[in-house]
């Protein structure tokens, strides 16, 4: 090719100069970026195989307990947050999928459930069966190649047909059958999930009663016993009818995760009613504002005297973003310093409540450009990092580019912290980021 006269004269002007001057050392190269971490995702999901809960309830609960059925589609919407799926008999027209059914409750695995290596303009919601799913997000050998794929080294995962926090158990009306569900599910989470299969890879979170501050105590115990350092709760309890967490009904619970170091993990969704504006908004008017649930819950938290009554309580928003949290802290911070009087917190909240989120709060994030820019308002040791999958807002497989291109201004150290570190400390794992029973 022949070379623009520019760049000629440039080579003429070196010749020269190397013919008039001493030969020049040679250039060193400049040093390589470190390499992105390996992730440590602290909510990913599982969908549940068939047989998690017909292999574990006693022979009386078989055609009560949670199983799947094959059957047709008859109706299902998705407007306003409110999600109502209608099953249609054996025979009916429709697409068919498989379906968990307990007590009167009706749930189809959906294209929204596991949605990663689809185009984003060909996820519909749509009902799917067990054979049109990415074997990852049920089976284990296959979950740690996608997270190989993703450079993801460990992942905490989320319940599916239980919901984010067990509220299908906390909704059924056979409170036996409910524990003996929560406790199934518990047993198959550490025991299969994350057993020696997973060699440490994919992290527990476990279930309580919900119904019941004293079981869920119990269960907390029992969990922490075999090395469990995390469990899922409602953003907003009275969502689903129980207690704030103003009140002292949850004292026993929160006791249990303060002398057991288990952290409460709240999940966008986990009080079974996403944000909205309207009852005909589309899903993407609630997908914008998913964050809501979790800035109204950090608030409930920050204003509870909690933190000051359990001062080893920590909880960390799932799928919440990090953008927002700057704001709602100063602004808290504000009506603490001139409104606690009246505002009824000044007997109980005796920091600032800034002060309460430094200690005890962590934000979680997958696609946050602008939280990151602003996260010296925030506080690096409390972010932690995620890639949701196999859900349809999932970066996958493409995390760590996503994590590069957002995270490129920071320090390789913060960037650690973030990607890895952060939840090392926060949920007990070993040096290594490895689980360890």
């Amino acid at each position: 090719m022949e070379t623009p006269e520019p760049e000629i004269a440039a080579h003429r002007r070196h010749d020269t100069d190397l013919q008039s001057s001493p030969p020049s050392p040679p250039s060193r190269p400049a040093p390589a970026s470190p390499p992105f971490p390996r992730i440590i995702s602290v909510d990913d999901h599982t969908v549940e195989p068939p047989a998690v809960w017909a292999d574990r309830l006693p022979a009386k609960y078989q055609d009560t307990g949670p199983r799947v059925v094959r059957a047709p589609l008859k109706d299902m919407s998705f407007l306003g947050g409110k999600f109502a799926p209608v099953m249609g008999a054996p025979g009916d027209d429709g697409p068919v999928g498989d379906w968990w059914v307990y007590e009167d409750l009706h749930r189809p695995l959906t294209r929204l459930d596991t949605a990663v290596g689809y185009d984003r303009d060909e996820i519909r919601l749509e009902v799917i069966t067990y054979e049109q799913m990415r074997p990852g997000s049920y089976d284990v050998p296959a979950r740690l190649a996608d997270m190989d794929v993703n450079h993801v080294q460990s992942a905490l995962c989320f319940p599916t047909f239980p919901r984010f926090c067990g509220q299908t158990f906390t909704e059924a009306e056979d409170r036996e059958l409910g524990l003996l569900c929560v406790r199934a599910y518990n047993d198959w989470m550490v025991e299969e999930w994350c057993g020696p299969r997973a060699g440490g890879r994919l992290i527990p979170l476990t279930l309580v009663p919900l119904w019941d501050a004293g079981l869920a105590a119990a269960e907390v115990r029992r969990n922490a016993a075999r090395g469990v350092r995390a469990v899922a709760f409602s953003e907003i309890p009275p969502h689903l009818g129980l207690p704030s967490v103003h009140t002292d009904e949850w004292d026993p619970f929160l006791a249990a995760c303060d002398e057991t170091g288990t952290v409460i993990a709240m999940h966008i969704g986990s009080s079974s009613r996403m944000p909205s504006t309207s009852p005909d908004a589309p899903p993407a008017v609630g997908s914008t504002i998913t964050f809501a649930n979790c800035c109204f819950s950090m608030v409930d938290w920050l204003m509870s005297g909690k933190f000051e009554r359990f001062p080893n309580l920590r909880v960390m928003y799932a799928e919440g973003q990090i953008g927002w949290i700057p704001y709602v802290i100063e602004r808290a911070d504000v009506v603490w310093e001139e409104n606690r009087g009246w505002g009824g917190v000044a007997d109980r909240v005796r920091r600032r409540p800034s002060e309460y989120f430094a200690e005890h709060v962590f934000g979680c994030f997958f696609d946050d450009a602008f939280g990151l820019r602003n996260l010296d308002s925030i506080g690096v040791g409390n972010v932690l990092y995620e890639t949701d999958y196999p859900h349809s807002d999932s970066t996958w497989p493409k995390s760590r580019e996503v994590g590069e291109a957002q995270m490129g201004h920071l320090a390789p150290d913060v960037v650690e912290r973030i990607v890895r570190g952060n939840a090392i400390d926060l949920l007990g794992l070993s040096p290594e980021g490895l689980w360890v029973a």
